[in-house]
Formats: structure tokens, C-alpha cells, sequence
């Protein structure tokens, strides 16, 4: 059900504006709200003392509690989105004669940019969210940073908000493929340096925010790209229309698998090495464990993404080009459509 709504609404980019530019800093706005609400509903991880049985029962009683409270609030926010998008966003059928699903999908598999982009959205976005989904643990158990924990969230929820309006300005300036390279590799050094940093150095809330504004760029960076796909499609493809819906969808199938590839593997690397929950230590293989998924994974998975990009072949004059084209297409059709009034108005008029 989630699904069903994210594909429509995602999809719906491509019709706020013609515009690549306002669909991008439409996409980034978007993607600083997302940030903000999710780290502020985001959970916290805490041990419990299994020397006091009591307690425990106490615990599990008010998680069952909050749960509960928690699927209603859900519930009910997915409620309002789905009036106020039914609601607030008018629909109109294209002149267009939509074609069969299974023809639309062979057109848009067989899009060598929509491949590219898609196999590297995979590869990062797995490792983004196998450094996500472990992150809590890891400054729990690995570094040994419970009681700053805190501290860390807040930087992250900063960072996240600020460094959003800082990437749509970076990669407005420089291009997407170089704002991608350049806030990746930081990402890369982060996630390859930061036990020892977080250690050494004591700053593990200047590391947690320069990983969360790095990984803020790749979300944003790869859904602003997919409209400008979604363009070169048109123009590879212009007696075929209507094919927005096939793009996100399959964009919202390898979001959903990069999270279930991430948490699959993340539970079977823990529970091999003999992950305790809830416990307040941890197991040597553990922590070690952590280290891996936290370090050394996302930085293979990274590495590849990378280097799928490096033959993505829209680059910023072929994007400029490809806006260029689809307003001389829609100019040109404004223009005949003006046309083809006046020849009727003229029939009209001299049949009188």
C-alpha cells in the first residue's frame, strides 16, 4: 500500500513544471522536509539490565504502548497526504493513445541512461542504508558513544537541514555528475576513517555530519537526475508518451529492495556473530561485525556506484541540450495548436 502511493506521488515531479530547474529545487525541498520529520520521528536504541526482570516487562508493556500510538499517528498522516493529493492536484487525460505496460516497459529497459542511473542507485543507496540501519548500534557497541548519542541526532538533523540548500546550489553551479563524485568520496572517506577519528580525535558529531550531508546528496542527486532521464527518453522516444509511471515505479521497487538487501543482511551478519538484543555489551565478534557493516561495505558498495556513474552518459551539456529541445518541442507545438484555431476560425467565418 505504501508502495502504491509512493509511485503516483513521486512520479507527479515530472508534471510540476516543464522547468529542470524547478523540478530540482522542487526535489530538494522535498528532501529537506523528508529529512528533518524522519530524524525527529527516527528511534532511539537503549540496553536494558536483564538482572531486573521487572523492568523488563515494564519496557516491553510501554513499547507494545507506543507502537500502537505510533501506527495511528502513521495512519492518520497517510490519510492527510492522500486527501490532500487527491484534492489539490488536478488530473487531465494527454491527447496522447496510451500504449500497452508490457511495451512501455521494453522501451524504458531498453534506455541505456535509465540503466546506468539504476544499477548505481542500487549499489549507493544499500550502502546508505546499511550505514543507517547500523548506525545507532555501532556508536552503541563499537565506539562506545550511548551517552552521546543525543548529541549525534541533533547534528545529524543540522546538518541534514542546512547542507540540502548548500548541494542544490553546488550542483547547480558545477553540474550533477561532479557534485555526485565530490559529496560521495567524502562519504567514502568518512565511512573508511571515522572509528579511528571518533576515537582519536574525539568528533564523532563533525563525522555523523559530514556522512549525513554526503548521504543527503545522494538521495537528492539521484531523484534529480531521474527527471532529466525521463527527458532524454522523450526525446529518444517522441511518438511514445505516458511512461512517467513506469520510471518511478521501478525506482520505487530498487528503493524498496536496496532497504531489504540491507536489513537481510545486516540481521544474518549479527545473528551469525551472536548478536544479544537489548543486551548493554556485546560479544568481540560483534562489535567487529559492526565495524564491517558500518565501514568496509558501504565503501565497496560506494566504490561500484561510482564507477557506474563514470559511463552515465547524461552529462550537463547533453542535459542543457535535451532542455533546449523539449521547449522548442513544446513551443512548436503551442505554435501549431495556434494555428490550426485560426484555420478553424477561418473556415467558420467564411462558411458564414
Amino acid at each position: 500500500l505504501i508502495t502504491c502511493f509512493h509511485v503516483p506521488y513521486s512520479a507527479l515531479t515530472m508534471f510540476l513544471s516543464i522547468d529542470q530547474c524547478e523540478r530540482d529545487s522542487a526535489t530538494a525541498y522535498r528532501k529537506l522536509t523528508h529529512t528533518t520529520v524522519l530524524r525527529v520521528i527516527k528511534d532511539k536504541f537503549k540496553c536494558v539490565d536483564r538482572r531486573f526482570p521487572s523492568l523488563l516487562m515494564i519496557c516491553f508493556s510501554s513499547q507494545k504502548e507506543v507502537y500502537m500510538i505510533a501506527a495511528g499517528v502513521i495512519s492518520g498522516l497517510f490519510l492527510v497526504c492522500t486527501v490532500v493529493m487527491f484534492l489539490g492536484v488536478k488530473e487531465r487525460d494527454g491527447e496522447y493513445k496510451a500504449i500497452p505496460f508490457h511495451k512501455g516497459f521494453i522501451l524504458v529497459m531498453k534506455h541505456g541512461s535509465y540503466l546506468t542511473l539504476t544499477a548505481a542507485f542500487l549499489f549507493i543507496s544499500v550502502a546508505i542504508q546499511l550505514i543507517q540501519s547500523n548506525f545507532v548500534l555501532f556508536c552503541t557497541y563499537a565506539v562506545e558513544l550511548r551517552d552521546h548519542f543525543q548529541n549525534i541526532v541533533l547534528t545529524i538533523l543540522m546538518s541534514a537541514a542546512v547542507s540540502i540548500p548548500f548541494w542544490q546550489w553546488f550542483l547547480e553551479k558545477f553540474g550533477k555528475k561532479t557534485a555526485a563524485f565530490c559529496g560521495i568520496t567524502v562519504n567514502i572517506l568518512c565511512a573508511d576513517y571515522k572509528e579511528d577519528l571518533a576515537l582519536r580525535y574525539q568528533c564523532p558529531c563533525l563525522i555523523a555530519m559530514m556522512m549525513e550531508a554526503s548521504a543527503v546528496l545522494c538521495f537528492l542527486l539521484l531523484r534529480s537526475m531521474l527527471p532529466d532521464v525521463v527527458d532524454d527518453f522523450r526525446l529518444a522516444n517522441r511518438s511514445s508518451k505516458g511512461h512517467e509511471a513506469i520510471f518511478y515505479s521501478l525506482y520505487a521497487f530498487f528503493t524498496k529492495f536496496a532497504a531489504g538487501i540491507s536489513l537481510g543482511v545486516s540481521t544474518l551478519c549479527l545473528q551469525f556473530a551472536g548478536y544479544d538484543t537489548g543486551a548493554c555489551r556485546q560479544p568481540p565478534p560483534v562489535v567487529y561485525t559492526l565495524k564491517l557493516l558500518i565501514g568496509a561495505a558501504p565503501v565497496v558498495c560506494i566504490t561500484t556506484g561510482l564507477m557506474i556513474l563514470l559511463v552515465y552518459p547524461i552529462s550537463e551539456d547533453v542535459r542543457l541540450r535535451n532542455k533546449l529541445a523539449l521547449e522548442e518541442l513544446s513551443t512548436n507545438s503551442t505554435l501549431l495548436n495556434d494555428i490550426v484555431f485560426i484555420q478553424l476560425c477561418i473556415i467558420i467565418l467564411l462558411y458564414i
